[in-house]
């Protein structure tokens, strides 16, 4: 079964795909073609070159004092060189028409004003652009044209493995509406968390109120338009309300939900009828049902 997977952007929001996908791999879901702007670039871009497991060993490793490093001066933006650099360093380097999986990162073109797909080139490059949130990140400049966040246009990008012709399409949407509930999390994970909080939401503070809210509005108004074009099979939702897109120092928190949110949505697709899942030794599989 050929599957193509579209992560949305989120900022922060996006560690709950790193638990999405490895709960999904966990069912024996193996990926044709992967699609993601912003952040769901970066963790679809890590997926398809197998090395999701050692992002996430990282980043679970960061404590305070090593996220920190990655602010720039007046300490209330990120550096995205150095943290490309970083992934670079722990990953490697790729040419996208390379990867073992079709991928796609979405950005936005300024200069033309224009949706861009990066669908061969630097990896690395690509991700960047798509994830430049405008005022968070510097823009990359390429051959010209100032490119930034690809939620800019698209949040969503369900259209680059439309032409796939895949037997399921898995979205995973940050930008779910709110929801209150309770989430069965280890305690030591808490605890770190907690350690965070308070300083990091200090530091970004300033920026709540004008940046967190426009952010917001513009992911829901624009997802909202995006979705009536193109529907994927299963939609896994992720609630706006988790976390803020500057709340990095949740990755731990994140990505134990994001699992959880997974294995509800792939459950709930069965009793719907859209999926089957069954057993064949110790794996889980996962099939489509025919119409």
């Amino acid at each position: 079964m050929n599957v193509s997977l579209v992560l949305s952007g989120g900022g922060a929001r996006g560690y709950t795909f790193i638990g999405v996908v490895e709960e999904l791999q966990a069912h024996g879901i193996k990926f044709s073609s992967i699609s993601g702007t912003s952040m769901g670039s970066l963790i679809g871009a890590l997926t398809a070159c197998n090395k999701l497991d050692k992002y996430k060993e990282w980043v679970m490793s960061l404590d305070f004092i090593d996220i920190l490093t990655f602010l720039k001066p007046p300490f209330n933006r990120l550096d995205g060189d150095k943290i490309f650099n970083k992934i670079k360093e722990l990953v490697g380097d790729y040419k996208i028409e390379d990867l073992p999986v079709k991928f796609t990162a979405v950005a936005t073109d300024l200069t033309k004003k224009k949706e861009v797909w990066f669908q061969k080139g630097d990896l690395w490059t690509a991700v960047k652009a798509s994830s430049a949130i405008p005022g968070v990140f510097e823009p990359v400049v390429l051959n010209g044209h100032v490119l930034v966040d690809g939620g800019v246009l698209n949040l969503m990008p369900v259209a680059p493995v439309m032409s796939d012709m895949s037997d399921l399409i898995i979205a995973i949407n940050a930008n779910a509406e709110p929801i209150v509930r309770n989430y069965d999390i280890p305690k030591e994970i808490r605890k770190k968390q907690t350690i965070f909080e308070e300083v990091w939401n200090k530091i970004f503070s300033g920026k709540e109120d004008v940046v967190n809210q426009s952010i917001n509005l513009m992911m829901e108004v624009i997802f909202r338009y995006r979705c009536a074009e193109y529907r994927p099979d299963i939609e896994i939702k992720i609630p706006q309300n988790l976390a803020k897109w500057y709340e990095f120092h949740k990755a731990p928190e994140l990505i134990e939900i994001g699992r959880i949110l997974a294995r509800e949505a792939l459950e709930d697709a069965q009793k719907q009828g859209i999926i089957t899942l069954k057993k064949e030794k110790n794996a889980k599989n996962i099939h489509k049902k025919s119409s």
